[in-house]
C-alpha cells in the first residue's frame, strides 16, 4: 500500500565458452549481454533510482581496453545503459567473431549488473554501482557492486586511515572498494614475490600473478570488519570473479552453474526464468560463503566468514522478493492463513455478513491464504475485488491539501460490491509502516461503500523499529506503531519510560567500548513493553481514522509467532522485535532514538 524503497539487486553472468560458441549455438555472440539485460529487468522491482553494468574482456592485448562500464540514473536506467552499450557495439562492428571478441566494446566473458535504491540519502551518478578501481596492472583492477548497507562505515574508514590510505568519500561502497583494492594489491605483491623466487622475469611475472591471484585471501583479509547485510559481487582485471554473502545471511543471493555459464542474482526466479531452469538447479549462497570463479573458468564455493546467528530477512518474504518464487508464494499464502482467527474475532464471528478483499497488488497472495483458511474452517465468506489500483497519478504537480486530495484517488472501489450497513468489510494488506495512505486514501474510499465495519488486516506484524541493512526505513518517527506507543505512554502518564530509554541509549553511544550482546535485546523495546499488541493496534486505528469517518474501523496485525510459522527459514525480524543481529544495527537504533528524542 505504501511503497517502501526496495533493496538493491545484483546480477552476474560468467561465460565459460568463447563468444564464437554462443554465436554458433544461439545465433549471437551477445548471449551473455542479453542474459544480463533479462536478469536486470526481472529484478527491476529492486531498484528504480539507478542502474549500472560492467563487462570484462579476458584476452585483451596491452593497449586495448578490457573493462567497459555504463551507469545511469532514473527509472529508465536499465534501458539507457543497454542502449548505450549497443550504440558502442554498432559503432565498432566486426564481421569476424574473433575480431569482435578483441575489439568490440562490451564483447566479453564476464558481465556484472546492479540496480540501485538509495537507503542512505546519498544520490547521484557517483553513487551508482558498479564502482571501478583502475590500475595499469591487470590484476590490480577491481570492479564491484553490491546489495548491501554497512552499519559501521566509521569503523571501516578508520581501518583504512590507520593503514595510511586517504579515502575521498564516506560511501560504504567506495570504502569497500578501497579496502578490497588495498588487499588486492597485497595479494598481487605476494604473487610477485613468489614469481621472483622462481626466477621469472618481465611478462612471465605478470602471467604468474594473473594466474595465481587468490581472491579468497582478499576477502578473508577485508570482510571481518564489515557489519551489515550484503551480497557483494566483484571482478578483477585479470578475470577473477567472486560473490560473497554476509555471515548472518541477511541479504539473499542465488547462483547457477553449468558447462556454458555461471549466473548469480538476488532472487531465485530471476535465474530460473532467464535460463529456463528448475528450482532444484538453483543454489542459495550460504551465509559467510563466497562463490569464486577463476580466470580459467573453474569455480568453487569457499567459507570466508564463520556463519553467525541466522538472520535472513523476513521482509524479503513479505514484500520485496518476487512472489513467483515457489517458497515465497507458499509463505505469503500461509501469512494470510495465520490471520483467520484474528479476523474472525474482529468481525465478532459474523462471517455470513463479511466480505474479504485485498489491497492490490502485493497483498493478493496473502488474500488467497486468508480465503483458504476460512474455507478450511467450513465458513462461506464472500470475496470481492473491492479495491482497484488506479493509474500512477503524478501527485508531485500539486502541493499541500491539493496533493493529499490527489493521493486519495490513487485507489478506487467497486461500488455495490457490499451491502451497505450490513456487511463487515475485511481488507488485507502486506504491511502497514507509516499509515499515510490508509489515512489519506484507503479508509476514506472504503467508507464510501458504507460498510457496517471496516477491518484492515496487515499480513506483517507491526513495524516498530528501523532497518539498517538495506531497506529505506531508518528513522523512528515514520512508524505509526512507534507513534502509537509514544501516544499511549503520554496518555497514561508514563513519560519517564521515554526519558529512561533516551538516557540508556545515549550512554551506550557515549561509550564506544560497550559490549554488544545479541541475546540482550534493545533498550528501545521498553517503549512497547507496557502494552499488548491489541492495545497498540487499537491506538493505530484511532490515529489513522479520519475524524469525519463514522464507520467503526479496526486494524489487526500478524503476530511475530505467525510470521515465523509462515517463514521458518527467514528468522530476521528486527524491524518487528528490536532484536538486531549485529552490533552496528543496534547502535544505529540507539542513535535514531536519540535523534528523535532530541528532535534532530
Amino acid at each position: 500500500m505504501e511503497p517502501l524503497k526496495h533493496e538493491c539487486g545484483i546480477a552476474l553472468v560468467r561465460l565459460l565458452k568463447p563468444l564464437g560458441y554462443y554465436e554458433a549455438k544461439y545465433g549471437t555472440w551477445m548471449y551473455g549481454l542479453n542474459k544480463l539485460y533479462l536478469m536486470m529487468e526481472k529484478q527491476h522491482n529492486r531498484g528504480q533510482e539507478g542502474a549500472g553494468m560492467a563487462c570484462l574482456k579476458l584476452n585483451a592485448e596491452p593497449g586495448e581496453e578490457f573493462i567497459f562500464r555504463e551507469r545511469a540514473m532514473g527509472t529508465t536506467a536499465i534501458s539507457e545503459i543497454f542502449a548505450a552499450a549497443h550504440r558502442q557495439i554498432a559503432d565498432n562492428h566486426h564481421r569476424d567473431v574473433a575480431d569482435t571478441e578483441r575489439l568490440t566494446p562490451f564483447a566479453g566473458e564476464i558481465y556484472m549488473g546492479h540496480l540501485r535504491y538509495s537507503t542512505t540519502g546519498k544520490r547521484g551518478l557517483q553513487y551508482v554501482h558498479p564502482f571501478l578501481r583502475r590500475d595499469n596492472w591487470l590484476a590490480k583492477n577491481l570492479c564491484i557492486c553490491a546489495n548491501f548497507n554497512m552499519t559501521n562505515v566509521d569503523e571501516i574508514f578508520a581501518t583504512l586511515a590507520t593503514k595510511g590510505q586517504h579515502p575521498r568519500m564516506m560511501s560504504d561502497t567506495y570504502l569497500l572498494l578501497e579496502q578490497l583494492g588495498h588487499r588486492l594489491d597485497r595479494e598481487s605483491e605476494r604473487c610477485f614475490n613468489e614469481a621472483m623466487a622462481l626466477g621469472l622475469t618481465d611478462q612471465a611475472i605478470t602471467k604468474y600473478i594473473e594466474q595465481h591471484i587468490n581472491v579468497a585471501n582478499v576477502l578473508s583479509q577485508s570482510a571481518p570488519v564489515w557489519d551489515g547485510g550484503y551480497a557483494l559481487c566483484g571482478v578483477t582485471g585479470s578475470g577473477e570473479s567472486f560473490v560473497l554473502r554476509d555471515p548472518w545471511g541477511i541479504r539473499p543471493c542465488f547462483w547457477y552453474a553449468d558447462d556454458e555459464v555461471i549466473a548469480v542474482a538476488s532472487e531465485r526466479p530471476v535465474i530460473q526464468t532467464t535460463f529456463d531452469r528448475e528450482v532444484s538447479d538453483i543454489h542459495e549462497l550460504l551465509p559467510g560463503q563466497a562463490l569464486i570463479i577463476r580466470r580459467d573458468g573453474t569455480w568453487r564455493t569457499e567459507q570466508i566468514l564463520t556463519p553467525r546467528n541466522l538472520a535472513a530477512c523476513s521482509f524479503e518474504r513479505i514484500y520485496f522478493s518476487r512472489g513467483s518464487d515457489v517458497d515465497i508464494y507458499r509463505e505469503r499464502k500461509e501469512m494470510g492463513h495465520q490471520l483467520v482467527d484474528a479476523v474472525y474475532a474482529a468481525v465478532n464471528g459474523e462471517v455470513e455478513n463479511t466480505v474479504l478483499s485485498y489491497i492490490p497488488n502485493t497483498a493478493e497472495t496473502s488474500y488467497y491464504g486468508l480465503c483458504e483458511g476460512f474455507d478450511a474452517r467450513g465458513f462461506k465468506v464472500r470475496r470481492e475485488k473491492v479495491v482497484h489500483k488506479d493509474i500512477k497519478m503524478r501527485t508531485f504537480i500539486a502541493e499541500g491539501a491539493a496533493r493529499n486530495d490527489l493521493a486519495a484517488h490513487v485507489y478506487d472501489i467497486s461500488y455495490g460490491s457490499i451491502h451497505a450497513g450490513e456487511d463487515n468489510l475485511v481488507v488485507i494488506d502486506d504491511s502497514i509502516v507509516r499509515g499515510t495512505t490508509l489515512r489519506q486514501s484507503i479508509i476514506r474510499i472504503l467508507d464510501r461503500l458504507h460498510p457496517k465495519r471496516i477491518v484492515i488486516v496487515s499480513a506483517a506484524p507491526q513495524v516498530r523499529y528501523p532497518d539498517y541493512y538495506g531497506i529505506d526505513m531508518s528513522s523512528m518517527e515514520q512508524f505509526i506503531a512507534f507513534r502509537a506507543a509514544i501516544a499511549l505512554l503520554k496518555e497514561r502518564g508514563m513519560e519517564h519510560i521515554i526519558t529512561d530509554v533516551y538516557e540508556r541509549c545515549k550512554a551506550v553511544l557515549d561509550n564506544p567500548a560497550t559490549v554488544y550482546d545479541p541475546f540482550a535485546g534493545s533498550f528501545v523495546q521498553a517503549i512497547y513493553a507496557p502494552f499488548t499488541q491489541e492495545e497498540v493496534s487499537a491506538k493505530i486505528a484511532e490515529m489513522l481514522t479520519p475524524v469525519d469517518i463514522k464507520t467503526e474501523v479496526k486494524i489487526i496485525f500478524q503476530t511475530v509467532d505467525g510470521l515465523h510459522a509462515s517463514c521458518p527459514d527467514h528468522p530476521g525480524d528486527w524491524y518487528f522485535t528490536g532484536d538486531y543481529p549485529t552490533p552496528g544495527g543496534l547502535r544505529m537504533l540507539y542513535r535514531a532514538f536519540v535523534h528523535w528524542y532530541e528532535q534532530r
